[in-house]
């Protein structure tokens, strides 16, 4: 068995940093870099692309609304065009910084709650991926049985299903919001919660019922508590487990 582990990183903005994406990056297999609208800047972006490369990490694009001072977590309304120029934009943005350190970025997953409107609405999953077909050479990352994945076979491109070691799943597998006590899983959980996934293509939704979840690749969120730590649990149980961790790129 193999899959991939991946991590949100680059998340720091000028003076302000978030997570330790040094140490991530010794762990994970693929790295979601953040492309300036929810966070990072020009030199964190070059900095963790360069860091990525440096340690044979796949770069991949964390595109998303244009939302700083909500992390990417708010919903913002907007034309299907301006939508596929804005993915555009930061595609082109963490690509340059990729090839400067000698690689490129191999996919997109959406943050936030671009990542969750893609699961759900059509519109934007199409726009998402209209951009990633304008670019080309990208794959997409999300959350399986969604209208992303339905969007990404429509106009054929490669889709990779995520899962999620520290966040709740609703019964319709999809992600228990953040607003919602028991959304993020404490590292106990998460370990287990991967170990299913990786193992069964399973997890437990908040009610501890089975839900399917058959991922390519496991997410540990870099601003989770102790996030270090459980992503090194996750990929030594793995190993020790005999599952092979690398890049679905």
């Amino acid at each position: 068995m193999t899959i991939d582990l991946n991590s949100d990183l680059g998340e720091g903005f000028g003076a302000w940093s978030m997570g330790e994406d040094d140490a991530l990056l010794e762990i994970v297999t693929s790295a979601n870099i953040a492309c300036g609208f929810h966070a990072g800047d020009p030199s964190v972006m070059r900095r963790s692309c360069a860091m990525a490369v440096e340690r044979g990490v796949r770069i991949g694009a964390h595109i998303s609304y244009q939302d700083l001072a909500g992390f990417g977590r708010r919903p913002i309304s907007m034309p299907a065009r301006q939508l596929i120029d804005e993915c555009l934009y930061q595609i082109g943005a963490l690509d340059g910084f990729a090839r400067a350190a000698g690689d490129r970025v191999r996919y997109v997953k959406p943050h936030g709650a671009l990542y969750n409107s893609a699961a759900e609405d059509a519109d934007i999953a199409q726009a998402i991926t209209a951009a990633v077909g304008i670019y080309g050479g990208l794959s997409l990352l999300g959350l399986p049985g969604s209208q992303h994945e339905a969007a990404a076979t429509a106009a054929g491109i490669d889709f990779h299903a995520e899962g999620f070691a520290d966040r709740a799943y609703t019964p319709a597998g999809t992600l228990l919001p953040r607003s919602r006590p028991g959304s993020v899983l404490d590292p106990e959980s998460s370990l287990a919660q991967a170990l299913s996934i990786a193992a069964d293509g399973k997890a437990q939704d908040v009610h501890g019922v089975p839900v399917a979840v058959p991922a390519r690749s496991l997410c540990v969120h870099g601003d989770s508590p102790g996030a270090v730590a459980m992503a090194r649990a996750i990929r030594s149980t793995l190993t020790e487990r005999g599952v092979e961790l690398r890049a679905f790129t």
